[in-house]
């Protein structure tokens, strides 16, 4: 088959472009990314060797270039990852987030309509169903709850998803979606926690948390994430919603403590700020649906996924030094720029 993979170059979206090389290898992986801010194509330097992998850099807002790719390659599936997803910087610029969240999407799914496909697939949030409080510890997220956004980020995922599934329903697209929870490992952003944590205290810099750190977010390691998205992409029922989750739950002090253990740095490091408008309390999913269905369960426990997390930001220092630098915005031009497509 021939699967489309959108945001490739992003945190997700590259895990999941090594997951289905390893796990598919007779499929071909086109990868379509904008190289925003949080898109790094030397993350994707090894696949790049493949000849089962295609990059093309390209918007999903533009139609144009989304529809060329359509008539190039034919794909069989489109998973889409392609998103603005940073909630501090949705409160900055939530218009960026309307365009490439839900206008990107659109566009996705007009092609789809054009073109003919054998599934759609939308990578969401379990932000989208807002928050749980922290004084019932048994109550979690499924299908079934309330959409309840928090922030623009939020809003303009939820608003995707509900126009996933209108174009299913009135035009018959064949799609499914995913909501997840936190997902940490190899590859992630340094403004994310878990990263930001560990670059912080590599240096010995004070590491910043919000609030009292007593937020409590379900942590998933990103490679379980990406089997759940294949299980589901080629598997699940067409205009069904999976949660999927990792039954990991941690306060963000827990997480951040967490981190500091593996590298044997000391708590003093930590220090509380000011906490973000709209920050949710609790997330917690009940991903019994994919079970039930798919079979699917998450197979590394958050001790285990961070010792690997870890030891990846440790083996990897001129990654996540370049990003820090700004060093990898230069990448593509310097390494690819004058290459053309491949």
């Amino acid at each position: 088959m021939n699967i489309i993979v959108t945001g490739g170059a992003g945190f997700i979206g590259c895990n999941f472009v090594y997951y289905e090389l390893e796990k598919h290898p007779e499929d071909r992986i086109i990868c379509l990314d904008k190289l925003t801010y949080a898109g790094n194509l030397k993350s994707l330097d090894e696949a790049m060797k493949s000849p089962s992998f295609r990059f093309v850099r390209g918007d999903i807002c533009d139609r144009e270039t989304v529809e060329k790719l359509f008539e190039e390659e034919h794909p069989d599936i489109v998973v889409n990852f392609a998103a603005e997803s940073h909630v501090d910087r949705s409160v900055e610029d939530p218009g960026l987030f309307l365009r490439t969240n839900i206008l990107g999407t659109q566009t996705l799914l007009d092609a789809c309509r054009k073109y003919g496909i054998g599934r759609y697939h939308q990578v969401s949030t379990d932000e989208v169903y807002g928050d749980l409080p922290l004084d019932r510890p048994d109550l979690f997220f499924t299908e079934q709850t309330n959409i309840h956004t928090s922030s623009p980020y939020s809003a303009s995922k939820a608003g995707a998803d509900m126009l996933v599934l209108a174009y299913h329903r009135t035009f018959h697209v064949p799609v499914s979606i995913t909501r997840c929870s936190n997902n940490y490992g190899p590859y992630h952003f340094p403004e994310k926690l878990i990263p930001l944590m560990i670059t912080h205290a590599l240096n010995d810099e004070k590491l910043p948390v919000y609030g009292n750190g007593e937020n409590v977010r379900d942590w998933l390691y990103v490679e379980d994430h990406c089997a759940a998205i294949d299980l589901v992409m080629r598997r699940g029922r067409e205009g069904e919603v999976y949660n999927v989750g990792g039954h990991n739950e941690r306060t963000n002090l827990q997480v951040v403590k967490t981190v500091l253990k593996e590298l044997n740095k000391p708590e003093s490091l930590i220090t509380f700020v000011k906490d973000r408008p709209g920050h949710d309390r609790r997330y917690a999913i009940d991903p019994s649906k994919i079970h039930s269905e798919l079979g699917w369960l998450p197979a590394t426990g958050f001790d285990e996924g961070m010792r690997r997390t870890v030891k990846w930001y440790l083996e990897h220092e001129s990654w996540w030094k370049d990003i820090l630098a700004g060093d990898y915005q230069d990448y593509y031009e310097h390494m690819y720029g004058n290459r053309g497509q491949a």
